[in-house]
């Protein structure tokens, strides 16, 4: 598939696991782990990664075959439970697309299936992230991973790596789920992962959380304009700015609102003396 068809693809998934997740369950365990500490989970996920296959040999086959057990499994987690409108005999869609990807590796329609596992279990990453972490912290988490991002690309620090990642293959011909591939365009764990905690963040909100979806596939629109003259881009970043939009709207209808509710004695000049 041609490249332009093939981003649009992949940033519509995007946009779709912003809007995907469901409210943070409240779960006793979850209120005893539950700090600040855990935003530094996607700028580690990202940085911890990318110098993990730098430097240590061999590491971007472990994430092949870690993804391989574990995407399914958060996959039907999702379909059964983190989604919105999740219904447990949903779950065993999981094995269908894992079924598809796996008998048709190599076509639109088995890459297609396993983006969309891929993307499912990302939203439950993102729901068990925002269970644990205060939301103020998780979004700094998310435009954190955003920066990290950026500097990787800019410093040339992640192609290497995110080429192994690419190329590494389980055996047997079984799918690859540890990052995207669809048509002519790869796209990062990690660029799903920041999406569904955006969703995930917001999820209390679903107007906010639909509005912040629209925002990042815009966004993301005009940001790959930028292949134009590049060829990698962090698609972490589009994220990010729609997190900063939808943060600072609220904002600024607050302080119009505030200006105009100014009392009549306030707004009637005073006679001079």
């Amino acid at each position: 598939m041609p490249f332009i068809p093939s981003d649009a693809a992949v940033l519509a998934l995007q946009a779709a696991v912003v809007a995907a997740p469901k409210p943070a369950p409240r779960l006793a365990i979850a209120g005893r782990l539950r700090g600040p500490a855990w935003a530094l989970v996607p700028i580690g996920s990202i940085v911890i990664v990318v110098f993990a296959i730098r430097y240590l040999s061999d590491t971007a086959s472990g994430l092949t075959y870690l993804a391989l057990v574990a995407v399914p499994l958060l996959a039907a987690a999702a379909l059964g439970w983190a989604c919105r409108g999740s219904r447990p005999l949903a779950a065993l869609g999981a094995g269908a697309l894992f079924a598809i990807a796996w008998a048709v590796p190599r076509t639109l329609v088995g890459e297609g299936a396993a983006a969309l596992l891929v993307a499912l279990s990302c939203v439950t990453l993102g729901v068990l992230l925002a269970a644990v972490t205060p939301p103020k912290w998780l979004k700094f988490g998310i435009v954190a991973m955003a920066c990290a991002d950026t500097w990787l690309v800019v410093s040339d620090l992640l192609q290497a790596p995110n080429a192994s990642l690419i190329a590494a293959h389980p055996g047997g011909g079984l799918p690859r789920l540890q990052s995207v591939l669809f048509g002519s365009v790869s796209f990062g764990y990690g660029d799903l992962f920041v999406a569904a905690l955006l969703g995930a963040v917001l999820a209390s909100n679903p107007a906010r959380q639909r509005s912040a979806a629209v925002l990042t596939l815009v966004i993301a629109a005009l940001f790959d304009l930028l292949f134009l003259v590049l060829n990698e881009l962090p698609a972490t970043v589009p994220v990010a700015l729609a997190l900063i939009v939808v943060e600072a709207w609220p904002g600024r209808m607050r302080s119009s609102a505030a200006r105009s509710r100014s009392t009549p004695a306030d707004a009637i000049p005073r006679p001079a003396k």
